[in-house]
């Protein structure tokens, strides 16, 4: 991030120019003090006087990304296409296109071309690191995005994801959102430079580390240490949850399973349906033997990974045409679960219909500002001299 770098968000004056990079350190002690005494001077409830439209909640990353609600969309293989981004952006969110999704950098280009025909709100380009022998072109993708005018990245994955940060740094005002599932790392993240955190607690989808630290342990530790603004992930799907992850000290939520059912993923409606069914048992972790964990939706598929697993001597050879990418891809496409394995996390326990984006956008604000104004407020009311509430 250059420094000295200025930026307004364009829902509103509320959101002040302020220096990027330049917000004073987050400690979670004295939010909570300065809350109870009213202050609160990095959370804040707001109302653009210029419409009627609600604006509830203002932090850093609001600011920061130029959303109008501190809700992103995380980077997911397959899914994180044009259509899913663009509807959560224009709902007020932060989408993201996944970058390995397409099958060149030239492929991205013109995935984020169609993208900006879809949407002229911000959106981001997640790049995921993995650990392969055959790695994909990283560095491409990320100079593809870069040149077609991304300045916002979500980051994953191994210690050489350093190199595409380093590409990321040559564009200044270029934001770097990295994901990671252990305080440690965060800390990590946040000494190398980049400019907002995601901590994944172990409900999330996709791979939760080998720490199992769920997230109302791990949000609010890593609000204690991390000083740069911090979305919270894993296990969030509703305004109950957008409140938690503010309390609990981060600045806003990142969902992915929650987004794979919605009316824009471009998910086939019997894996659709699937989430519904599922419940929060609905999910395995896999890969524990490889220390490289995995969860997964839970279908017959899954199970029998699982079982193949329990094998002490078992090799990721043993499951390969179960769990491959080209698999899942297929699965995503025809809804045929009997071809691979969907990705998705605890919060399908939460999950009981298939919105739009917009839907679930406004409804999660919504329901938030009712926890706030209704059922919080309600519980705080003075007794009165007989002990009676006032």
């Amino acid at each position: 991030m250059a420094s000295g770098a200025e930026f307004i968000n364009p829902f509103g004056r509320h959101c002040a120019r302020v220096p990027l990079g330049g917000f004073p350190p987050f400690d979670a002690g004295t939010w909570v003090r300065q809350r109870a005494r009213g202050q609160a001077p990095i959370l804040r409830r707001i109302t653009a006087p210029e419409s009627k439209a609600a604006m509830p909640f203002h932090t850093r990353i609001t600011c920061m990304l130029g959303i109008e609600h501190p809700i992103v969309q995380g980077g997911m293989q397959s899914v994180g296409v044009a259509e899913l981004a663009a509807a959560v952006s224009e709902a007020g969110g932060l989408g993201i296109l996944t970058a390995l999704t397409q099958a060149s950098p030239a492929a991205l280009a013109a995935e984020i071309e169609r993208c900006r025909g879809l949407t002229s709100k911000p959106f981001g380009v997640n790049v995921t690191v993995f650990p392969t022998t055959m790695s994909p072109d990283y560095v491409g993708y990320a100079r593809a995005a870069l040149d077609a005018g991304v300045r916002i990245f979500e980051t994953a994955g191994t210690q050489a994801v350093a190199e595409v940060w380093e590409v990321l740094r040559e564009v200044p005002g270029t934001l770097i959102l990295h994901k990671c599932t252990a305080v440690r790392h965060a800390l990590s993240a946040e000494r190398r430079g980049v400019d907002i955190i995601s901590i994944d607690g172990f409900e999330c989808a996709g791979h939760p580390g080998e720490d199992d630290i769920p997230g109302l342990i791990l949000i609010p530790v890593a609000a204690d240490k991390v000083k740069i603004p911090m979305l919270a992930s894993g296990g969030f799907g509703d305004g109950r949850g957008l409140v938690a992850a503010l309390a609990l000290g981060a600045e806003g939520i990142n969902m992915g399973t929650r987004f794979c059912a919605t009316v824009e993923a471009p998910i086939h409606p019997d894996v659709k349906q699937k989430y519904l069914e599922n419940d929060e048992r609905g999910s395995h972790l896999v890969f524990r033997n490889f220390h490289n964990s995995a969860r997964v939706g839970k279908s017959d598929v899954s199970d029998e990974v699982v079982r193949r697993l329990k094998n002490p001597d078992a090799t990721f050879e043993d499951v390969r045409e179960l769990v491959s990418g080209v698999a899942g891809k297929a699965l995503l496409e025809t809804g045929d679960l009997s071809r691979g394995v969907f990705w998705a996390g605890m919060v399908q326990g939460l999950i009981h219909d298939i919105p739009t984006c917009a839907e679930l956008i406004e409804r999660i604000i919504a329901e938030a500002e009712a926890i706030l104004d209704q059922r919080l407020a309600a519980m705080r009311q003075r007794a009165g001299p007989a002990g009676n509430v006032a």
